[in-house]
């Protein structure tokens, strides 16, 4: 396996107001990672800022220019979303990222794959609203230029605690995007519910497995070989993109679940092996949301290895699956029908 890691200092200079979870210090963990995976063996690749091209393929113009205006300057966007000086040459860096992990992995052939380790997150930004820490949606801007480079299918995996709003809403209607989001339910922003499956010709490739808080490594377990990873299969895309956010950490300060770093190599893992049986092993992870410090660095690093084809050797995990079990419950017999699950 060859693994391209996406990273830089400048990610650093996005800066936050004292307090904020979404800090700077996010950015030095990620360095020190992206240091330790390049002497696992890992190329370690700076980032070129996204084109208008790019973003405009999910972003609204006049949002755009709003963002823009914020340059110089530090503003507050939403309660919880606030630029600094250099935010938006840096929010243009991290989809920059984006794109340029997917081009990596289009470009290298079987077996490549491609690791972003960016700030600010993504995932909560929509088409005209920066929200939830994000100001440009990453992942919905790295599948929409992977479907711009050719590839008929995209699929995008997101396992951060939050339902990806904003990803769920870029490709709502359209059946070339499947998005699979487990988060915890009810819980901010509010939206993922089971019900929530498309729209027109997309009704189907909105895939939600709401969970509550407290979900185990064995819940997870259980929703994702249940229901994720049969639709995953059945829909073969031509790339895979994950929205890694770590928060579904036991530890992090901003969730209710109970993961540990040893569920995020099973979840990946179990990607990347759909990912070799459907697309020539092409896998891209983005950095989302992730608060806890050494949570963030473990499993990040233990990700890394992981799609470096280096994965850390982690037992089963055990336990009730109750909460499982009510995700699985809840998925709807239309969806069920459409996927044969």
């Amino acid at each position: 396996m060859r693994l391209s890691v996406f990273s830089s200092p400048r990610f650093a200079d996005h800066v936050t107001p004292p307090g904020h979870p979404e800090r700077v210090s996010r950015a030095e963990v990620l360095l020190s990672v992206a240091a330790d995976l390049r002497a696992a063996g890992a190329e370690v690749v700076e980032p070129r800022q996204v084109t208008d091209d790019a973003l405009r393929r999910v972003h609204d113009g006049d949002y755009l220019t709003l963002l823009r205006e914020t340059a110089g300057r530090a503003v507050a966007l939403d309660p919880d979303t606030f630029t600094s000086p250099e935010s938006y040459e840096v929010a243009r860096l991290a989809a920059g990222a984006a794109t340029g992990a997917v081009d990596a992995v289009l470009a290298g052939g079987p077996g490549t794959r491609a690791l972003a380790l960016m700030r600010p997150p993504g995932h909560h930004a929509e088409r005209a609203r920066a929200m939830g820490f994000c100001l440009l949606n990453n992942i919905a801007v790295a599948a929409a230029h992977a479907r711009a480079s050719g590839i008929a299918r995209v699929a995008i995996v997101d396992y951060d605690v939050h339902h990806g709003n904003g990803t769920q809403a870029s490709f709502y209607d359209d059946p070339s995007v499947l998005f699979i989001s487990s988060h915890q339910y009810p819980y901010y922003p509010g939206t993922g519910a089971a019900a929530d499956t498309g729209a027109g010709r997309g009704r189907g490739f909105t895939v939600n497995l709401p969970l509550a808080a407290g979900a185990t490594d064995a819940d997870y377990e259980r929703v994702f070989r249940e229901i994720a990873f049969p639709v995953l299969r059945q829909f073969a895309p031509g790339l895979i993109l994950v929205s890694a956010g770590f928060d579904a950490h036991a530890d992090d300060p901003l969730g209710g679940m109970r993961l540990t770093a040893g569920e995020f190599v099973r979840l990946t893992s179990a990607i990347a092996t759909v990912a070799d049986e459907c697309c020539k092993g092409r896998v891209v992870a983005l950095i989302e949301g992730g608060y806890d410090l050494k949570a963030l660095a473990d499993c990040t690093r233990a990700v890394g290895l992981t799609l470096g084809g280096e994965a850390p050797d982690v037992p089963p995990p055990d336990g009730d699956t109750a909460r499982a079990a009510a995700t699985c419950a809840a998925v709807v017999p239309e969806l069920r029908a459409y996927w044969k699950l």
